[in-house]
């Protein structure tokens, strides 16, 4: 199925908002919805943010409300230094089974999930094979708390996806990232000076760069792709020849015994390395790539170009980064840029109108929130449905609009039971005279600062558009 109506969990981590980044592109997606109990740490531009955490009754609502067709679930922490294990196995498990039973059961829009996973399902061992596929179960128990995170987390979600046949479930399992932008513990270990490895092993690595893991996500979103899929660069280093490719110098400074315990004395020189790291430092990992390319996904970095591209970062950062200045979300900020009549530049804000499709969707919302708060009487629906036929039938907007006036006016009774965001959310799609009445029954009404201000806004946009 094609992806029309996308909510992203984990806005605020960097791969939700680089992924919402990336769909705002894409003009066939209508509504980008993005989620997270924390304000969005990339800039967006079309992307809808809803400060909401994993309590699945929530989220239920807002999938209903939006008519989500497809879920991104991108929350994942591979890393144990991230958070304390209790709060890491609340994100990990728990928050991934209550966005999935937000998802399912009877009614529900949903047609795609995606899950983005982690390698460290497969873990390191010294008899692993040198490339293991999506078909090979893992060899040996997990060792580490965030790898049993990883395999109950992927256990709920194909136990969703046999519950759920009408549902394309797709999980992403990514190897270790590397970019200029994303920080995990290996960019800190190789950002060393003298790079620590332990004595007597040279294990072999496998990159993606971070460029390849959004575009992975943005591959399964426009493609119907069931089943689990490997991400990752083509070819594997040795760790001497990552360490080498970077210009740094390698020193064989950890114990082959007594590991964990020599790990934690260069905590004090502020370097962490996590035990699921501490494995793969000793017995590597290789991924089978070929079953994403051949569902025609391209990568652009193998795992040597991936390294080479930090090298160049880690050589122009010192110089560069005093001249970045850190992207911070503010609300009112985000309302202005979008509904102030005084901002004129076009980037920040695209218009559109409501089309015969958009006014059925927004009736059917109105009437769906009208029903679920005790106002759906048999008059009511009956006007519902009569407004959601006269809109489907209704012809194309001509240039002067108008076309969503009687859809519209017939939801005028729910229209008290939208919050404020909700409202916005709709105003700068539908015509203006729609607006003026909309204005003034706001006024006349709740007058919401907010709702008014928005409505005001895009009304006098228009205004001196018309003018110009």
């Amino acid at each position: 199925m094609n992806s029309r109506r996308v909510l992203i969990t984990g806005l605020s981590t960097y791969w939700g908002g680089r992924l919402a980044q990336a769909l705002e592109q894409d003009e066939e997606i209508e509504a980008i919805i993005g989620v997270d109990s924390r304000d969005p740490t990339l800039e967006l531009e079309r992307t809808e943010f809803v400060r909401v955490g994993t309590q699945h009754g929530l989220l239920r609502r807002i999938v209903e409300a939006a008519e989500i067709d497809t879920v991104v679930d991108s929350r994942l922490i591979p890393d144990s230094i991230v958070l304390p294990a209790r709060e890491a196995h609340e994100n990990n498990v728990i928050g991934t089974m209550n966005i999935l039973a937000a998802c399912g059961g009877e009614g529900s829009t949903v047609r795609k999930f995606v899950f983005k996973s982690s390698a460290h399902y497969y873990g390191s061992e010294q008899d692993d094979p040198a490339f293991f596929t999506e078909a090979m179960g893992r060899p040996h128990p997990p060792r580490t708390r965030i790898e049993r995170d990883i395999v109950e987390a992927e256990a709920t979600v194909a136990d969703f996806a046999e519950k759920n046949p009408e549902v394309s479930v797709t999980i992403l399992r990514y190897a270790n990232v590397l970019g200029p932008d994303v920080r995990t513990s290996h960019t800190k270990l190789l950002s060393m000076p003298a790079v620590p490895m332990i004595l007597g092993f040279d294990p072999r690595y496998q990159f993606v760069h971070e460029d390849d893991v959004v575009s992975a996500l943005e591959h399964v979103v426009a493609n119907d792709l069931r089943g689990i899929f490997n991400v990752a660069g083509d070819g594997v280093l040795a760790f001497s020849e990552v360490v080498g490719l970077l210009g740094k110098t390698y020193v064989p400074l950890l114990p082959p015994w007594g590991t964990s315990i020599a790990a934690a004395a260069l905590r004090r020189t502020g370097l962490d390395i996590p035990p699921e790291m501490l494995q793969q430092m000793r017995f590597g990992r290789g991924l089978d790539n070929r079953k994403l390319k051949a569902t025609g996904f391209q990568y652009r970095y193998t795992t040597r170009e991936t390294v080479q591209k930090l090298a160049e970062h880690m050589r122009l950062h010192p110089v560069l980064r005093g001249l970045q200045e850190p992207y911070r979300y503010e609300r009112e900020v985000e309302d202005f840029l979008r509904w102030s009549p005084y901002v004129r530049n076009p980037s920040y804000r695209k218009e559109g109108r409501l089309a015969p499709a958009e006014a059925v969707e927004l009736q059917k919302m109105l009437a769906s929130y009208g029903d679920r708060l005790g106002g759906g009487s048999s008059s009511r629906r009956q006007q519902s449905q009569a407004a959601i036929r006269a809109a489907e039938q209704a012809p194309e907007p001509a240039a002067d609009g108008g076309n969503g006036a009687a859809a519209l006016s017939a939801s005028l009774e729910h229209y008290d039971d939208l919050e404020a965001d909700e409202i916005v959310g709709l105003v700068d799609s539908l015509e203006s005279d729609d607006l003026t009445s909309l204005l003034e029954y706001e006024r006349g009404h709740l007058a919401r600062p907010r709702v008014i201000s928005a409505l005001e806004g895009v009304l006098t946009r228009r205004r001196t558009g018309d003018r110009g």
